[in-house]
């Protein structure tokens, strides 16, 4: 992987922040054109939004993309384009939560700070036999990690145990012949390893469904961008929006475009409705 092996806490903390929600094989070629087009944590600051955005294109969760951007900012504004290497002033960074904090600080900087992402989690929950993730066994992991960490290569035994859950102590079928740890581990040792730990409810996903229109004249249709603050803000979108219940698609969209082009369109043909999920909810698109 182009993001393994290396100790520049830019791409260290872009690759970390890629990675959020999302696999290593879907990250890798937009990792690699990223750094191509932006070598360096300066050359993001400088850039604008709609530039990164649009690179970060189709990898989703796009709130991850405006904080580094403009974290980036703040590096070269108030620390010379220096990435911190100290907690306080790192995680007061826009994105940069405990989780990403401890694998560019452990990573890049040899600091012995814990990583407690999913796979962590899912590795010492089935050594320490924990079949619950509450608050008062996630600190147990968390103080065990932090207890065990070597302080001559963190970065190392970070990477290790995240790589371990992702490649062998995986959620369902766990290959504990294979893992260097099965030795020690208390849900190895009750032929069950996939019971730990106990998968949390999933939450029913609301559905919604979403109308818009395009507006063409000549050769030319109008698009809008939505609002910084909005979800999936920067981007661009046809005007529309939720239909509401029991209201006609015609009806809506007739609505929404009066709400935010100020004008009652003519509706000359339906196109067709395409269904798509994010991660929290559903949409049918017409």
């Amino acid at each position: 992987m182009p993001f393994r092996d290396i100790d520049d806490p830019y791409k260290i903390w872009l690759s970390e922040v890629m990675l959020q929600q999302t696999q290593v094989k879907t990250v890798v070629p937009y990792y690699n054109r990223w750094i191509k087009r932006y070598p360096s944590i300066k050359s993001v600051a400088v850039a604008d939004l709609g530039s990164v955005l649009k690179m970060w294109e189709g990898l989703g969760y796009y709130t991850r993309c405006r904080n580094f951007h403009t974290a980036a900012k703040i590096v070269v504004k108030n620390f010379n384009g220096i990435i911190p290497n100290d907690w306080e002033n790192l995680s007061s960074l826009p994105g940069v939560g405990d989780y990403t904090a401890a694998a560019i600080l452990s990573i890049a900087f040899n600091k012995p700070y814990a990583v407690m992402d999913g796979n962590a989690k899912r590795v010492m929950s089935r050594i320490l036999g924990i079949k619950n993730l509450t608050s008062w066994n996630l600190s147990r992991i968390d103080k065990t990690l932090s207890n065990i960490i070597p302080e001559h290569t963190p970065g190392n035994f970070n990477q290790s145990i995240m790589e371990l859950g992702a490649t062998l102590c995986t959620p369902r079928s766990p290959s504990c012949n294979k893992c260097p740890l099965s030795f020690g581990c208390k849900a190895f040792k009750t032929n069950k390893p996939h019971c730990y730990p106990k998968p949390s409810a999933k939450k029913i996903k609301p559905h919604y469904t979403i109308v818009v229109g395009i507006i063409w004249r000549e050769n030319k249709f109008f698009i809008q961008r939505r609002s910084e603050k909005s979800m999936l803000g920067g981007l661009w979108e046809f005007p529309g929006g939720k239909v509401k219940n029991g209201e006609l698609l015609e009806v809506a969209l007739k609505r929404e475009i009066k709400e935010e082009c100020g004008v009652y369109p003519s509706i000359i043909k339906r196109i067709g409705a395409v269904d798509h999920a994010y991660s929290h909810f559903s949409i049918t698109f017409h």
